[in-house]
C-alpha cells in the first residue's frame, strides 16, 4: 500500500519534476471528457436526491416500539393491541389543573371540552368523560389519536382546543404516549434543515480557514453534499421497501457522517494531489499519481469503518441494526465521490482551485528534508525524537486517570420523556399525573393472556405490588372495558348494563395501572414483578410504555456485551493485513480503547456535573464506542501506513519522524472537520444525540490531538523497528540499520 496517500508530500523523484507529456489538442480534449462526464453524472444524482433530504422523514419511525425485535413481548403486544382496537391508535391525555383546587365554573369547562376535543381531525374514536383526581385539584380526558405521520400536527391541535377559552388559574397540558410521541417528532423537525445546515456550515469555515481559498472549499463541499445525496436516495427506497427501518437517531447521523467522512477523505486527496501538482506539470499526470497514491489507504480506511459499522447487524435492537447499513452506505458514498468527483472537480480547475496560493510546478514541498526545521509539526517530531518515553508515558498516565471517570457513568436508561431536552407540555403533564393521580395512569402495563386463564392471570396482577387498578377490553358496556378485581372479572360494573370480555383469537386484553409512573424504575420493577408472576400461567405477554423500556434496555446492554469484542476483532484483523504484522496493529488498538475510556470518563463527568442529564441510554456507550474506535483506528491508519512507507527506506525511527511531519497538519484538519460535523448534531434537542454529539466530538479531537500526535509517535519510536513484529521490518540488523536508528 502506498501511505503517501495520507500525507502531504511524497519522496522526490530522482529524476526531478516532470514535465507535461506531450498531447494533440484532440488527445486532451479527450483526456478532459471523463471528468466532465464524471461531474455531470453526479450532479444529476445530485438533482435527483436533493429533494429528498426533505423527504427521507417520511420514511422513519420514531415510535419506540419499532426499535425492537419482532420477538420481543413488547413488540407483540404492541401488534396484538390493534386487534382488540381495531385500530393503530394511540392515547393523549389532556391534563387540567388548579393548584387552588377546581371551581364549579372549571368542572363545568372541563366537561364541556371533552365533546370538543372529539371534533379535532385525527382523533380515531371515543373521547373518554373527564376524570377528576381524589384532591379535587385535577382532571383527565383520554383522547385516543392516531397513530400516523400527522400525531403531532393532532396533538398540537388537541393543546389549542383544550386551552381555548380556558378560565383564569386553570392550566391545561397534552402528554401520555402522544404527547410524547410529539415532542420526538418535532424535535426531529429541523434534522433535514437545520442539522445539515449547521454542518455544512462548520466545514465550510474549518475549510476557508485550512485552504485560505475562495473556491476550494466550495469543491470540497460540493462534493459532501453530492455524496450524501446519493446516500440518502438509497437508504430512502431501502427503508421504503421495509429493508431496513430508520429513525431519526440514525437519519441524523447519516447526515452527519456523509458530510464528515466525505470531507475527511476529500481532505487526504487535495494534500495529495496539491504535492502532485509541484511535481507534474500537467494536470492530467498530476491527477493520476494523487489517485495512485491516494485510493488505497482511503480505501482501506472506509473499509475498515465499514466493516466497524457493520457489526451492528448481530444487534437486537431494530435501531442499531439498522444503523450498520445506513452508516455503510453513507461512507461508501463518501468514498466514491472523494475518489471521482473532487478528482475530476480538481483536474477542471487544475491549480486556479488553489488560488491565491498556487502550488508551482517544481517549487519546494512543504515537511520535505532541508524544511524540517520549519513549522509546528517538525518541532513536534524532534521532541519526540529527543523524549519518546516521557511522550508516550505521560499521556497514557493521564489519559488513564480520565479513565476512572466511567464509574460515574450511568447508562442504564433514561424515561421516554426525557428523550426530548428541555420543558414540553407532555413532560409538565406527565408531572401533573404523578401529583393527583396514580403516577401510571395514561400508560397501563397491557397485558394479553389467553381467555381460558383470565382469572388466573387478573389475581396474579392485582397481587403484584405496585398494581392500582385492572381493567378488561370488553364489548357491550359504555367504556369498553371492564373492571377486574381480585375476585374475578365484574361483568356488570354499571347498573343496568352487561358485558364480557372481547376475545381476539382466544386471547383478552387486560391494562394494569401502575401506581408509580410508568417511567420510574419503581414501575420496572413492578412489571418485572408482574411477569415473574404470571410466568407459568400460559401464553401471557406484557407489553406498554414500561414494558418497552425493560426490553430495550436489556436488548441494549445485550448488543454491547456482543457487538464491541466483535469490533475489536474485526478491526484487529484488518490492521494485521493492512500493516503486515502482529504488534503494531495490537498497539493501536490499545490506544484507541485506552482513548475511548478517557473519553467516556470525561463524558460521565460532564453529562453529570456540567450538562445535568437524567442519565443515558445504554446504547450510547456502544454507539461511541463504534465511532471512536472506528474512527481512531482510522486516522492511525493514515499515520502507520506512512510510516511503515517511511521506514522502508530509512529505518523505523526516522520513518515515524518523516511520517508524523508529514502527516501531521492533514490529518488533525480531518480531525477537527469531523469533531465539527459531529458536534453539530447537538442542534438537534435530543438526549441521545447530544450525549453521542459530545462523545464523538470530544474524543475524535482527544485521537487526533493526542493519541495520534503523541502516544503512538512516541510509542512507535520507542520500540523502534520491533514494532513491526513479525515482519521483515522487526529483524533488520547490522551497520546500515543501526545508522537508520
Amino acid at each position: 500500500m502506498n501511505a503517501s496517500a495520507s500525507g502531504s508530500s511524497v519522496p522526490a523523484s530522482p529524476e526531478g519534476p516532470k514535465k507535461r507529456s506531450g498531447t494533440g489538442s484532440r488527445t486532451g480534449r479527450l483526456i478532459f471528457l471523463l471528468p466532465v462526464l464524471l461531474v455531470l453524472a453526479w450532479l444529476a444524482v445530485g438533482g435527483i436526491g436533493g429533494p429528498y433530504f426533505g423527504k427521507i422523514s417520511e420514511v422513519a419511525d420514531n415510535n419506540q416500539t419499532s426499535y425492537l425485535p419482532a420477538s420481543s413481548a413488547s413488540t407483540q403486544v404492541a401488534a396484538l393491541q390493534e386487534k382488540f382496537t381495531d385500530s393503530d391508535a394511540i392515547p393523549a391525555v389532556v391534563v387540567y389543573v388548579n393548584n387552588d383546587g377546581l371551581t364549579e365554573a372549571d368542572r363545568t369547562f372541563v366537561t364541556g371540552r371533552a365533546s370538543a376535543l372529539s371534533g379535532v381531525s385525527g382523533v380515531a374514536g371515543q373521547v373518554s368523560p373527564p376524570q377528576f383526581s381524589t384532591d379535587g385539584k385535577a382532571a383527565e380526558i383520554f383522547v385516543p389519536v392516531q397513530d400516523n405521520d400527522a400525531a403531532a400536527t393532532t396533538v398540537e391541535d388537541l393543546g389549542g382546543v383544550a386551552g381555548d377559552g380556558i378560565p383564569s388559574g386553570l392550566d391545561s397540558y397534552v402528554t401520555g404516549p402522544a404527547g410524547q410521541l410529539a415532542d420526538i417528532t418535532e424535535a426531529f423537525g429541523g434534522i433535514d434543515t437545520s442539522l445539515v445546515l449547521v454542518a455544512a456550515l462548520a466545514v465550510l469555515v474549518i475549510l476557508v480557514v485550512v485552504y485560505r481559498s475562495p473556491l476550494l472549499p466550495f469543491l470540497v463541499l460540493l462534493t459532501s453534499i453530492l455524496a450524501l445525496s446519493a446516500a440518502i436516495l438509497v437508504v430512502f427506497y431501502l427503508a421504503k421497501a421495509g429493508a431496513l427501518t430508520l429513525n431519526g437517531q440514525v437519519q441524523g447521523i447519516l447526515f452527519i457522517l456523509g458530510i464528515g467522512a466525505a470531507t475527511d477523505y476529500s481532505l487526504l486527496y487535495v494534500s495529495r494531489y496539491r504535492e502532485s501538482l509541484r511535481d507534474h506539470e500537467g494536470r492530467r499526470d498530476a491527477t493520476k499519481a494523487a489517485l495512485k497514491g491516494t485510493i488505497e489507504p482511503v480505501l482501506a480506511s472506509a473499509a475498515t469503518v465499514v466493516a466497524g459499522l457493520l457489526c451492528l447487524l448481530l444487534s437486537d435492537l431494530n435501531s442499531n441494526k439498522a444503523l450498520g447499513p445506513v452508516a455503510a452506505i453513507g461512507i461508501g458514498f463518501s468514498f466514491l465521490a472523494a475518489m471521482t468527483l473532487l478528482p475530476a472537480l480538481l483536474m477542471l480547475t487544475g491549480r486556479a482551485a488553489f488560488w491565491p496560493r498556487r502550488p508551482a510546478f517544481g517549487s519546494p514541498h512543504p515537511d520535505r528534508d532541508g524544511n524540517a526545521g520549519k513549522g509546528f509539526w517538525p518541532r513536534v517530531a524532534r521532541s519526540i525524537k529527543a523524549h519518546p518515553r516521557r511522550l508516550w508515558v505521560v499521556p497514557a498516565v493521564v489519559l488513564l486517570v480520565a479513565c476512572a471517570g466511567l464509574l460515574q457513568l450511568r447508562a442504564s436508561g433514561v424515561p421516554q420523556s426525557d428523550f426530548v431536552l428541555g420543558e414540553t407540555s407532555a413532560k409538565e403533564g406527565q408531572q401533573v399525573l404523578g401529583e393527583h393521580f396514580p403516577s401510571g395512569s395514561g400508560s397501563p402495563a397491557l397485558i394479553v393472556a389467553p381467555e381460558s386463564e383470565l382469572d388466573t392471570v387478573a389475581r396474579a396482577v392485582l397481587s403484584t405490588p405496585g398494581v392500582d387498578a385492572l381493567v378488561v377490553d370488553a364489548t357491550g358496556t359504555p367504556e369498553g372495558t371492564l373492571p377486574v378485581t381480585a375476585d374475578g372479572v365484574q361483568t356488570s360494573p354499571i347498573p343496568g348494563t352487561s358485558g364480557t370480555p372481547k376475545v381476539v383469537e382466544g386471547k383478552v386484553l387486560l391494562e394494569a395501572t401502575l401506581k408509580e409512573a410508568a417511567e420510574s424504575d419503581a414501575a420496572e420493577q413492578t412489571v418485572s414483578a408482574m411477569r415473574g408472576n404470571v410466568a407459568g400461567i400460559g401464553d401471557v405477554l406484557i407489553g406498554g410504555v414500561t414494558a418497552t423500556t425493560i426490553d430495550t434496555n436489556a436488548a441494549a446492554a445485550h448488543d454491547r456485551d456482543l457487538i464491541i469484542p466483535v469490533v475489536l476483532v474485526v478491526i484487529l484483523f484488518l490492521l494485521m493485513l493492512l500493516l503486515r504484522a502482529l504488534l503494531a496493529p495490537f498497539l493501536l488498538i490499545l490506544t484507541v480503547l485506552l482513548s475511548f475510556g478517557a473519553t467516556m470518563g470525561v463524558s460521565a463527568l460532564v453529562f453529570n456535573h456540567v450538562f445535568r442529564f437524567p442519565g443515558a441510554d445504554p446504547a450510547v456507550p456502544l454507539f461511541g464506542f463504534i465511532f471512536l474506535v472506528a474512527l481512531g483506528v482510522d486516522y492511525n491508519i493514515f499515520l502507520m501506513t506512512r510510516v511503515r512507507e517511511e521506514s522502508i527506506g530509512h529505518g523505523t525511527r526516522e520513518g515515524v519522524v518523516r511520517g508524523l511531519m508529514i502527516t501531521g497538519s492533514v490529518i488533525t484538519s480531518a480531525g477537527i472537520v469531523l469533531a465539527a460535523t459531529f458536534a453539530a448534531l447537538g442542534v438537534i434537542p435530543v438526549l441521545f444525540l447530544a450525549q453521542l454529539a459530545f462523545i464523538v466530538a470530544f474524543g475524535v479531537l482527544l485521537d487526533t490531538l493526542v493519541v495520534r500526535s503523541l502516544l503512538v509517535p512516541a510509542l512507535s519510536y520507542d520500540i523502534g523497528d520491533r514494532i513491526w513484529w513479525p515482519s521483515r521490518l522487526a529483524r533488520r540488523s547490522g551497520p546500515a540499520a543501526e545508522a537508520r536508528r
